[in-house]
Order: structure tokens, then C-alpha cells, then sequence
């Protein structure tokens, strides 16, 4: 029974790591060196921005890059 239980914890906390979630607007508040994925008409078709946070009193990172369509959802972000 515990085994079971472990293996549903596990797979509930190992699926959403498998998509990314790309944000329509760029979030307001990001962590250092967290991640987000933001749809945005400074990037080409088929790439989305990469923002990458920083630490204080440094600018965040930013990068256009290709994500494979089985790799992304699309949500919308709340400010």
C-alpha cells in the first residue's frame, strides 16, 4: 500500500515538469534564475522568448528561442 501511494505522489509531482507553460505577457515578478517562456511579437514566428530572473539590481535575460509544439502550452498569465 505504501509503494502505491509513493508511486502516486511521484507521477503527480513528475507531470507538469513535462510541458512548458508559455505565458502570453512577461511576468512582473520573477525569481532569481527562474524560467519563463513568454509569447511575444519581438521574437519570430515558430520562437518565443526565454526570460531568464536575476538577482537584484541586475537586468533580466533574455532570449528568442524554437520550442517543439508537443513541449508548450499555451496559458494566459495574471498579473
Amino acid at each position: 500500500m505504501r509503494a502505491f501511494a509513493l508511486g502516486l505522489i511521484f507521477s503527480a509531482l513528475a507531470v507538469p515538469c513535462l510541458a512548458q507553460t508559455i505565458l502570453k505577457s512577461e511576468p512582473l515578478v520573477l525569481a532569481p534564475y527562474e524560467i519563463a517562456f513568454v509569447q511575444d511579437a519581438s521574437c519570430g514566428t515558430g520562437k518565443v522568448l526565454k526570460v531568464t530572473g536575476a538577482i537584484r539590481g541586475l537586468n533580466r535575460k533574455k532570449v528568442c528561442v524554437t520550442l517543439a509544439s508537443e513541449q508548450a502550452s499555451l496559458v494566459s498569465a495574471t498579473p
